[in-house]
């Protein structure tokens, strides 16, 4: 059989050959290149699967050296178990994504379809190999590519609000890589090489590790979408192509996490305890205000971006505890927390995934982000409906589902952090036991919403009406995912051990038993204890009796009562009387006012009406507060510069000769000044 590294290169050249295969769709091909280079990275994604399960099940790590055309950098291949994790949520991902793009990819024949499957399989290819490089500088070069293939993926729609989204996005993407580099520059000084084996084994002052981490964790930060560095994720991932989408907000957005763990964790040993509270802070506070702004979105894709800056937030929760726990010498709530974090960093690209491509389905029918033009989808798209409900169900964590497990065995985490004797331990556990629970609550109301709005009662509009389910390949990729959903929810007794054990390696310390027959502990069967494929059984069970108990009294049944439209007290029922998603949250965003800034736009001629009513429109955006005082104001800056850097180049090759002549006299007087004083 092939080593895990050589089905782990057959896969990126599987990805690679999908980006060449896609160059030649530029010409009448473009669909049959579309589909082969959806084959290929199918393919890729199948193998990618295959290598890191490979890695994972041998507990080996598996190294190399290829050929660097630098001398200063070697370009070193580690194939560890924290990167054959990665490898294994970017692969399955990526399968789901490549099916579902043979049929939704038709959506844009003629419009640049070869575009989007060149940079989307170049942006997997990017991200495969950033997890495994064992360089400082090939990780910074595959970083980028990662960053301008998303960037160029998200420019697509060619459209003003997907230009701006872009800009953005690339500006704090670059902020954040800025970051990164300096930091990485900090590790090569203090170890002599760009080898990230040699940054782990580094004894450095308290103050440079510090300087390091902060640099590091708000570089990621800014990649994974945490709260104040999130702006960009609302923006960009919903201007992006649907399958593209599930991508960058199930997987690119990981990268971030993979980072700080990276840094924190394993270059740096979660040397300082105040990191694991900042982590923690900033997770517990990402994962409410993300879900807050969810709740006040109608965009169904801005929704979802949203959910990831609270999906985000809880992963560094569990990051955040594991850093406490090193810090502090409890290696069992290092483990336990990292352990959390990890599975709900795979739940989350599944059902997040999920979410996205469903939401495409519907895109693709109704033609519109608005959830307030949909409704009734249930029974037209009823395939694309059940896996949605599996979606949400798991990201609301509701057992037996995989979202459950990991947000179960972060509050475990949290609870025995709370047990410790130290004041700000307890503390902060209970504290951020209280936000996540906050955080389940509105989550749950979110997608009832969600839910609700768009796949139950009637058509909202006649296009909605018109809709029909989606094709064969659009329905196999979320059906893949909805199974995977149930796999890593009913099955968690049986791959928990081995994240576990991805936990324990990154931690360096002996592995940790999480698992008992079918069920799953935290530390010992006496404080807690899970068994999903229990409460599977006990839920068909509670299922077949209320259908037991209809079948016994089907004869005294009533007649089936006549359906029509509900009473209107008189007046025809019209669709806009149906609970919209603005009145199912108004109480919600108007409890929460200081956290949004509402627009509302005003129709002049409703003032000559003399009616409120017809002047509002309605909320039509909401603005974070962070972005009104901290990303937006740079952003304007910057735009200014530029400005202003374009009348400097007003195309007179005068100008730019005197240009030339007055950088010379500056450069001529300075030395003379100097030589003078």
């Amino acid at each position: 059989m092939m080593s895990p590294l050589s089905l782990l290169a057959l896969s990126v050249g599987c990805y690679l050959i999908a980006c060449v295969v896609a160059l030649f769709g530029n010409s009448r091909q473009e669909s049959l290149a579309v589909s082969l280079a959806s084959l290929c990275s199918t393919i890729g994604g199948v193998t990618g699967v295959i290598s890191a399960g490979y890695a994972l099940v041998s507990h080996q790590v598996w190294q190399t050296q290829l050929f660097s055309p630098f001398p200063f950098a070697q370009l070193l291949v580690r194939f560890d178990g924290l990167a054959a994790f990665m490898v294994m949520v970017i692969s399955l991902i990526v399968i789901a994504a490549s099916i579902y793009g043979f049929h939704y990819m038709k959506e844009y024949q003629g419009k640049g379809g070869w575009g989007i499957s060149l940079f989307l399989n170049l942006f997997v290819a990017s991200m495969v190999a950033l997890v495994v490089a064992d360089n400082a500088f090939y990780f910074i070069v595959f970083f980028e590519m990662m960053s301008l293939a998303s960037y160029f993926l998200v420019l697509v729609e060619q459209s003003e609000k997907s230009i701006r989204a872009g800009l953005q996005y690339f500006l704090i993407a670059h902020a954040g890589s800025v970051l990164i580099m300096i930091a990485f520059f900090m590790l090569y000084r203090a170890a002599g090489t760009l080898n990230f084996t040699d940054f782990s084994h580094l004894s450095l002052p308290a103050w440079e590790s510090s300087v390091i981490f902060l640099l590091a964790f708000f570089g990621f930060g800014a990649k994974a979408g945490m709260i104040t560095l999130h702006s960009w994720l609302p923006q960009a991932h919903p201007a992006a192509p649907s399958h593209a989408s599930a991508l960058m907000s199930g997987v690119m957005v990981k990268i971030g996490v993979f980072g700080i763990i990276k840094v924190g964790l394993v270059f740096l040993g979660g040397a300082e305890i105040w990191w694991g509270y900042l982590v923690l802070a900033f997770g517990a506070f990402s994962s409410v205000l993300g879900v807050m702004y969810a709740l006040a979105e109608h965009d169904i894709k801005r929704l979802l971006a949203y959910h990831t800056v609270e999906n985000i937030g809880i992963i560094l929760m569990g990051v955040g505890v594991a850093m406490i726990g090193t810090a502090s010498g409890h290696p069992i709530l290092a483990a336990l927390g990292l352990l959390g974090g990890l599975y709900h960093l795979l739940n989350h690209a599944v059902f997040k995934g999920l979410l996205f491509l469903g939401a495409g389905s519907v895109i693709s029918q109704v033609h519109t982000k608005d959830m307030e033009s949909m409704g009734g989808l249930g029974k037209l798209m009823p395939y694309t409906a059940l896996a949605f409900l599996i979606g949400t169900m798991a990201i609301s964590a509701l057992p037996p589902l995989n979202g459950f497990v990991s947000e179960w065995f972060i509050y475990q985490s949290l609870f025995q952090m709370s047990q410790q004797n130290h004041i700000f331990m307890v503390t902060a556990g209970l504290g951020a036991v209280v936000m996540l629970a906050i955080t389940g609550a509105l989550a749950c109301m979110c997608f009832v919403k969600v839910y609700g709005i768009c796949f139950t009662g009637a058509p909202r509009t006649q296009i909605g009406s018109q809709a029909r389910e989606v094709g064969w390949s659009m329905l196999v990729g979320t059906g893949f995912l909805a199974l995977l959903c149930l796999i890593l929810g009913i099955g968690s007794p049986w791959i928990a051990p081995y994240i576990s054990d991805v936990a324990t390696n990154i931690l360096a310390m002996p592995p940790v038993d999480v698992q008992q027959g079918i069920a799953l502990h935290p530390v010992s069967t006496t404080q807690a204890i899970l068994s999903t494929p229990v409460i599977t059984i006990s839920l068909i069970v509670l299922l077949i009796v209320p259908l037991l108990v209809l079948s016994l009294f089907k004869k005294h049944r009533l007649e089936r009562r006549h359906q029509g439209d509900p009473w209107a007290c008189g007046y025809a029922y019209e669709q806009r009387m149906t609970v919209s998603a603005s009145g199912f949250t108004q109480p919600l965003r108007y409890m929460f006012s200081p956290i949004y800034r509402m627009r509302i736009l005003l129709d002049p001629s409703g003032w000559m009406k003399r009616s409120y009513q017809q002047a509002t429109i309605s909320a039509a955006a909401i603005e974070p507060v962070f972005d009104r005082f901290l990303v937006r104001p740079c952003c304007d800056a910057v735009l200014k510069l530029g400005d202003w850097g374009r009348k400097l180049q007003g195309g007179d090759f005068r100008i730019y000769c005197l240009y030339i002549v007055i950088a010379l006299i500056v450069l001529l007087i300075l030395p003379f000044e100097s030589g003078v004083k």
